[in-house]
């Protein structure tokens, strides 16, 4: 994956990568890198071929290797590339740190979880590292890298801004979260996202601010493709690969130039997700509005319990107390017929 950072702005959006911490490495650091040894750290590697890859390992990732040459020669084309696009990819697993900074030169921070590099075809991915090349995210590694590859190769020697290259590509694989764009909502009401041409290339050194940053190409590439979908990006590419200018590529397919199309990006989060949308969002919204509820429901139970006290204490009772019982409190006494007489002796003839 690509990284890039502004020139003068906070490090809150320094760089642009993928929520799976991907690269595509810039053309300054290809050059560190060499086509894959026999060995690496110590450890021999072997390579298993397919199709449209060759995934090179060490022992011990030898069901993983086949699992990931299964998985990458059945990808589904790309979207607006040829379907044959990428092919003759190296896929190196790298079993350890070291493994890694010996392919990738050491430029990559050591949160990374997958690096392309175009001018090699390659893609390094670790193993040894914790986590798994082929559970979910790390599919959706393979994929990002995947699509890297695929956009160079259909590009050549055309260099993509690095907005564009990491969005498609995060587009390709995974779509924009929608869920994280408060974080890109909040940078840019505080003005501290920085214009996409200002961005700088640099390798990150924080995560969050990797993260945050990526949402900028991310967002921007599924709001520049939402109405065009993969048609219009098809016709995109191929204006820009017969033109050779992505400036007049973009204008003649999307009606308006990258500054423009910037500004009118930045209105669309605006709109999109605003302080509604962000605070709805929020864990601490839905935590503080399930306080509120729960409140509410006891202070209505307690009320409700309190009005069926009042009425049960206003209803006349079923057996009234002067009805059973008599002057005195006395129990009730019963006559030789065997039935109350409400609580009095029964009448006596008067004698004489």
């Amino acid at each position: 994956m690509a990284v890039t950072s502004p020139r003068r702005v906070s490090r809150a959006l320094i760089v642009v990568v993928t929520a799976a911490a991907s690269y595509a490495l810039p053309c300054a650091l290809e050059a560190q890198v060499s086509a894959v040894p026999d060995s690496l750290d110590g450890e021999p590697y072997t390579s298993l071929a397919g199709e449209r890859v060759r995934v090179h390992f060490t022992r011990r990732d030898a069901l993983v290797a086949e699992r990931v040459r299964s998985l990458l020669d059945s990808q589904a084309p790309l979207p607006g590339l040829p379907p044959e696009l990428p092919t003759g990819v190296d896929v190196v697993l790298a079993h350890s740190s070291r493994a890694f900074d010996e392919l990738t030169g050491g430029s990559v921070p050591e949160w990374r979880a997958g690096v392309a590099i175009p001018s090699l075809n390659m893609i390094v991915v670790p193993t040894g590292e914790g986590g798994s090349a082929v559970d979910d995210e790390g599919l959706r590694t393979l994929r990002h890298e995947w699509a890297h590859l695929g956009l160079a190769a259909y590009l050549g020697d055309l260099r993509a801004p690095r907005w564009f290259d990491e969005g498609y590509a995060q587009w390709a694989s995974a779509g924009f979260d929608a869920m994280e764009a408060w974080r890109l909502r909040v940078l840019i009401a505080v003005g501290r996202a920085p214009s996409m041409d200002s961005l700088a290339l640099r390798w990150p050194t924080d995560r969050e601010e990797a993260r945050t940053a990526y949402l900028l190409a991310a967002s921007a590439v599924t709001y520049l493709l939402q109405n065009g979908g993969e048609q219009g990006l098809r016709t995109f590419l191929d204006r820009w690969r017969e033109q050779r200018s992505f400036g007049m590529a973009f204008r003649r397919t999307f009606g308006l130039t990258p500054g423009q199309f910037e500004e009118d990006w930045r209105a669309h989060v605006k709109r999109r997700y605003g302080w509604l949308f962000v605070v709805s969002h929020s864990a601490v919204f839905w935590l503080v509005l399930a306080l509120v509820l729960l409140v509410m429901f006891r202070a209505r139970r307690s009320r409700n319990r309190e009005r069926l006290a009042r009425l049960r204490a206003d209803e006349l009772p079923e057996s009234p107390a002067w009805w059973d019982a008599r002057d005195g409190g006395d129990e009730p006494r019963t006559g030789a017929d065997g039935r109350a007489n409400g609580g009095t002796d029964p009448p006596r003839r008067p004698e004489g």
